[in-house]
């Protein structure tokens, strides 16, 4: 019995540092298999990668804690795009006024976090108040958002978005430049999970999130407001979602309808890998960023090695079902620790009882 549960105790260990240990098991192979991964170029690159993914999937932490799901933020990261590019090349036309806005790029930063924050409360009311499921919510939010990026410019792309001196609009490039040497959107990440693991871990609110997650009418007799958190939860990972669209438009200085395609599922293997239970209640923004790095590293080694595309998708789509079979035999595991620790002890059969039997 002690060797048993020494063993389960060993496997809930690895599984528990499954991330770190896939990590370092990739740069190493990656290493092995194309000579230059190492090289600093190589590593700035996946950063600027890394920080594409992992700010979709702080996002997606939250959600998935709750027990939901964002279909939509690929698609998000697509029309921010689109929205920022038709201003800082368009601006804003008044019809009735007949007149054009142009604003300065701080501004249009943050007309794009403020349309991802209000997706994401859209994708919240209709969840939490119309009762209908996160998957077909923003699955149907997905195709919207699609729908109107290309309606935005007919399909078309925005292109040459270094703005004019005169109309105010210049430095949009900013966002995805660097900072003696540091892509400025890995920092920004960095900054972005900082802050977001305090408040998952430090928090009213991100205790609430956790508990809805865990028993969503458990934490709503203890006084937790899980609509309300609900909505919040979709406000973020819509916010993010715009952040890295604006992040992605200025990398391209360009913007495209059909950027962020299939992006949900690197920040839904990113979270998932990093520890976060698809079931709810369980996640951290540690390791989220781990998760994150994982993606990054497994698909600009594949790059590099020169897998062909279409196998990039097959392998992509079977870490992210691996990533969720390990989520479920780890909590299943779980479940049979606990229960050993509540069974109660028996007693060992001697060799003496029969003996001992018979004197009596």
């Amino acid at each position: 019995m002690g060797e048993k549960k020494s063993n389960n105790d060993l496997v809930m260990l690895l599984l528990k540092g499954r991330t770190l240990i896939v990590l370092l098991a990739l740069f190493i192979f990656f290493s092995i298999a194309a000579p230059n991964f190492l090289s600093v170029a190589t590593m700035l690159l996946i950063g600027k990668h890394v920080a594409l993914y992992g700010i979709l999937a702080v996002g997606m932490t939250y959600v998935i804690i709750t027990s939901g799901i964002d279909l939509s933020v690929g698609a998000v990261v697509g029309f921010a795009g689109m929205i920022v590019g038709g201003l800082l090349q368009e601006g804003l036309t008044i019809e009735p006024l007949g007149v054009t806005l142009y604003f300065s790029v701080p501004a249009i930063f943050v007309i794009a976090l403020v349309l991802g924050a209000l997706i994401g409360a859209v994708n919240g009311l209709i969840i939490t108040k119309l009762k209908v499921p996160a998957f077909i919510t923003t699955l149907g939010t997905m195709y919207v958002l699609r729908g109107f990026a290309n309606l935005r410019s007919n399909g078309a792309t925005y292109s040459s978005l270094a703005g004019n001196e005169a109309l105010g609009n210049t430095g949009f490039e900013f966002f995805g430049s660097t900072t003696f040497g540091v892509p400025n959107g890995l920092i920004i990440f960095i900054v972005i999970a900082v802050i977001a693991g305090f408040v998952l871990s430090k928090t009213s609110f991100g205790w609430h999130t956790l508990a809805i997650g865990g028993n969503p009418k458990a934490a709503k007799f203890s006084g937790v407001k899980v609509d309300k958190d609900t909505i919040i939860v979709y406000i973020i990972s819509g916010a993010c979602a715009a952040i890295v669209g604006v992040i992605t438009t200025s990398q391209l200085m360009a913007a495209h309808p059909a950027t962020g395609e299939s992006w949900e599922m690197n920040a839904i293997a990113a979270t998932v890998l990093g520890g976060t239970s698809m079931s709810g209640g369980i996640g951290t923004i540690s390791g989220t960023v781990l998760g994150a790095f994982i993606i990054g590293v497994i698909n600009d080694g594949m790059v590099m090695c020169g897998v062909s595309e279409f196998w990039q998708m097959v392998i992509r789509g079977v870490v992210v079902v691996l990533a969720v079979v390990i989520d479920v035999a780890q909590r299943r595991l779980q479940a049979k620790i606990a229960l050993q620790a509540k069974a109660p002890a028996v007693p060992e059969k001697t060799g003496d009882a029969p003996a001992e039997k018979a004197k009596e």
